[in-house]
Order: structure tokens, then sequence, then C-alpha cells
């Protein structure tokens, strides 16, 4: 009898649910939980996985308006062409404010897996984390032991910037008195400058962006693409080429472009650098732009900038 007591207090430490103050949070994500037994943080994308299992949980952010838009449109025939086929759909209170959970389950590539997406809405943008595990590893990571892991979603306001530098695919040497004020999934956009707004009338905006793709190897199709890229580019508008010419760049392909445009909301003149650096699987885009005050020193600093890239 004098057990019992060490007994039942093994017992309810080892019932007591994870926390979501315990939460992990993948490299520049702000979006974080506590992990079920086995997974581990993500070398490759933002989420957790057990390689043992093949199984993968992946973390998305959305913007903040984007939750009542999936609340109100993400039906069983949505995903059902996504290659999902729905057995339950349900409201779910978390921490951070209101959601909802998909469970079902996909056929990929001959494998059949189980699913849960998890949609959440906090105050500054909304949540995705998306859980899939391979049937037969079914019994290693249960249904009650993904819904207990969705329930620890946690939320911070930012991730520190070093953070956040560490998660992309590339690495900065220099930056040439520029200042990062955001990553997002595998880009950096740089300002100089202490306004926030992030316009190119207020300062200058650099973006680094890795993209992933089909390798762009004849000439003629690395200026098309280039030129098209550019074409896409927001917040500017009557974009005329000035010069486009192929550059070899940390001893790779590459393109150049300068251009002059108009900034869309206030008419004034901007000058764009864009340069392209292909690799084996994709390319790196460094977009320089900024108002034509000044141009040729700013110039001169973006290339330091563009220099100074490293591949991971």
């Amino acid at each position: 009898m004098r057990r019992m007591p060490c007994l039942l207090l093994f017992l309810l430490v080892w019932i007591t649910p994870a926390r979501a103050d315990d939460a992990m949070f993948p490299p520049g994500s702000r979006v974080g939980l506590v992990p079920p037994p086995g997974f581990s943080m993500s070398k490759t994308f933002s989420g957790f996985m057990d390689p043992e299992k093949n199984a993968l949980i992946l973390i998305t952010e959305l913007p903040a308006s984007a939750y009542g838009d999936l609340d109100e449109r993400v039906a069983d025939e949505q995903l059902k062409r996504q290659g999902v086929m729905v057995e339950t759909r349900e409201p779910v209170n978390l921490a951070t404010g209101p959601g909802f959970l998909v469970t079902g389950h996909q056929e990929a590539g001959g494998t059949t897996f189980r699913r849960w997406i998890l949609f959440g809405a906090t105050r500054d943008f909304t949540a995705i984390v998306s859980v899939q595990v391979p049937d037969a590893a079914k019994e290693s990571h249960p249904d009650p032991e993904m819904r207990a892991a969705l329930q620890t979603l946690a939320v911070r306001a930012t991730a520190p910037v070093e953070e956040q530098l560490e998660g992309l695919p590339f690495t900065l040497r220099e930056l040439a008195g520029f200042r990062v004020v955001r990553v997002v999934g595998g880009a950096a956009l740089l300002t100089e400058g202490p306004a926030t707004s992030l316009e190119i009338a207020d300062q200058p905006l650099l973006l680094i962006a890795a993209a992933p793709g089909a390798v762009v190897t004849h000439p003629g199709d690395r200026d098309r693409f280039a030129r098209g890229l550019l074409a896409e580019t927001p917040g500017v508008k009557d974009i005329r080429v000035m010069r486009s010419e192929p550059l070899r760049i940390g001893g790779q392909q590459g393109h150049e472009i300068l251009a002059e445009a108009k900034d869309t909301r206030t008419g004034g003149d901007v000058m764009i650098a864009q340069w392209l650096r292909f690799g084996a699987s994709g390319h790196l885009r460094v977009l320089g732009m900024a108002r034509k005050e000044g141009w040729a020193d700013l110039f001169t600093r973006l290339r330091a900038v563009r220099d100074g890239i490293d591949l991971r």
C-alpha cells in the first residue's frame, strides 16, 4: 500500500499532456507546436519529420484575412481535387483562437497516407499545419496522438532575424548598409532607412529569393525568363528595360537587367536592378529598387550584396 502514492505520481506524470508553452518553432516560423514522439525538426522545410516512418508535419503561414475564406470555402470537393479524401471536418478551440480540423486520407506514389490539416486563426496571420502519416505507420502515430500535438499549436509575434536567416538556402556575407526586415519562405527582404512601410518612394528595397524549378540553359531563354520575372514585379509600372545581358555571378551563369519604371503609388521615377543566378535545380534572384536620385552610389552597394551571397 505504501507504494501507491509513488505509482500514482508516476502515472500522473506519464499522462500529463504536452503544453503549448513547450512548443518548438521551426527556424523563421511564427508557428510552432509540441511534435509527437518520433518527430524532429526538419532541416529542409518548415515543420517536423519522422524519416523512419516517412511522416511529415508541414507548417504554412497565410495572411490573417485568408482564414474566413478558408473556413467558408474549404470543402470536400476542393480538397478532393488536391487528392485528399475528407472523412471529418470539425471546429476546434485553440489557444491562439478559433480553428477547424480536416481529417482524411490521400494516395500518392502508390502509398496511402493518413491526413490531418489544421487551420488556425491568429490576430496577425492564418496558420496551417498539414500532417501526413503512411497507413503502414498509423499504429506508431495514432489519431489521438496527432490531435493532441495539434492542440499545442502556439504562435509568437516574430522570429528573430538571425533565426530567420538560418532557415534560408543562402547566406549573406555583405549587407553594404542594408538591414534585413523580413524573411518569408526562401526569400529575404532588405531595406535602408528606419521606415517599416517598405514603400519604394520612402526608401530602397532589396529582395533576395531562391526558387526551385527547371534549369534554364539557353541564353535566349534566360533573357525571356528574366524579363518575365521583372514584368511581374509588384509596386512598379511602365517598366522600360535599359540593359539586359548575360553575366557570370558567383562562378555560375547569370543574367543582369537594368530598368527604369514608375512607382505605382506616387508615379515617381524608379530604378531597378535584377540579377538572376542559375543553378542546377533553380535560380537565385536579387532585385533592387529605389528612387532615381542617388542611384549610382546605391547600385554599387547592391552589387556588393549580390557578390556576397553564398548558396548553402
